[in-house]
């Protein structure tokens, strides 16, 4: 009688594929260019800010310093010296940030509002608002301009807070947020005698800490960069916000490239620690933003 055995196994594999150590590679490679494209401006401007102006424009150019010197920066971080970058540096972080707060508040009422009550013309009020999206920025130049010198805002700080604050990119964006959280949340709150103001304050806003965060860092960088605005609005040299105050940094016959990027290097700073403590709210709001009409 015959007897039929199993052929046997050949070796199983207990490791990764070699494909994975390829892709892996090709994946760390990717990141690390990325890394060098983003990060090697920012290095390369820092150690051109500690360089001596000969130095900094020989020919070929040197990545390192001979002798490191930190002479741009004590003339720039002085609020009474020649370009109070210090002065401008502050006028833009409050800027900035009443802009943030704005927008925030102003946008995430107009959202909530859109998203979670029942009105008639909701709808066409959404598109309508979501359509101004598609109107150039400086269509609102010269409006915003005249409303601005009828309040008496000129060279203030309000002048560069309040334009803007109103955009429709936040009520657009948080909309899309407020849409995908649970109704039941907002029923429980209602039995439990909640009216639509504690639902709003205690429910949404703490469930929507992602959209909120991504909203504020876009919000902020947006007032913090923009360099056409004030430099209409404002007049006083004190009074310039650093963007605009860094074109001063320019010479007309000779250009100072520490000192340059000394202000850039200053400017840049703020930005990276505001992204460095809300990536995480930032890239968990993006991808959950935006998937639901």
């Amino acid at each position: 009688m015959a007897v039929l055995t199993r052929p046997e196994a050949g070796p199983r594999q207990t490791g990764p594929a070699p494909g994975a150590y390829l892709r892996q590679g090709m994946f760390w490679l990717f990141l690390l260019v990325l890394t060098v494209i983003f990060v090697g401006p920012i290095v390369w401007m820092f150690l051109t800010s500690i360089k001596t102006n000969p130095e900094a424009t020989a020919v070929p150019p040197t990545l390192l310093p001979s002798s490191p010197t930190f002479a741009a920066y004590e003339g720039l971080l002085r609020l009474d010296g020649a370009y109070p970058v210090l002065r401008w540096f502050l006028n833009s972080l409050l800027a900035a940030t009443l802009h943030m707060v704005l927008v925030l508040t102003v946008a995430s009422t107009a959202a909530y509002a859109l998203a979670r009550l029942h009105f008639r013309g909701r709808g066409v009020l959404f598109v309508v608002i979501v359509s101004t999206l598609f109107v150039p920025g400086f269509v609102f130049l010269i409006p915003n301009y005249l409303i601005i010198d009828q309040l008496g805002w000129l060279d203030t700080v309000w002048a560069l807070a309040v334009p803007g604050a109103a955009g429709a990119f936040g009520v657009f964006f948080l909309r899309q947020f407020f849409a995908m959280l649970p109704g039941e949340l907002e029923e429980a709150a209602l039995i439990d005698g909640a009216n639509q103001w504690q639902i709003f304050t205690r429910i949404v806003l703490p469930n929507s800490k992602p959209a909120l965060a991504t909203l504020a860092v876009l919000s902020f960088l947006s007032n913090w960069n923009d360099f056409i605005w004030p430099i209409y609005v404002l007049f006083s040299p004190e009074r310039l916000t650093l963007p605009a105050g860094l074109k001063l940094l320019q010479g007309a016959y000779t250009t100072d490239y520490p000192v340059i990027m000394a202000g850039a290097f200053v400017a840049s700073v703020p930005v990276l620690i505001l992204f460095l403590f809300t990536q995480r709210y930032v890239i968990e709001g993006v991808s959950r933003s935006g998937l639901k009409g």
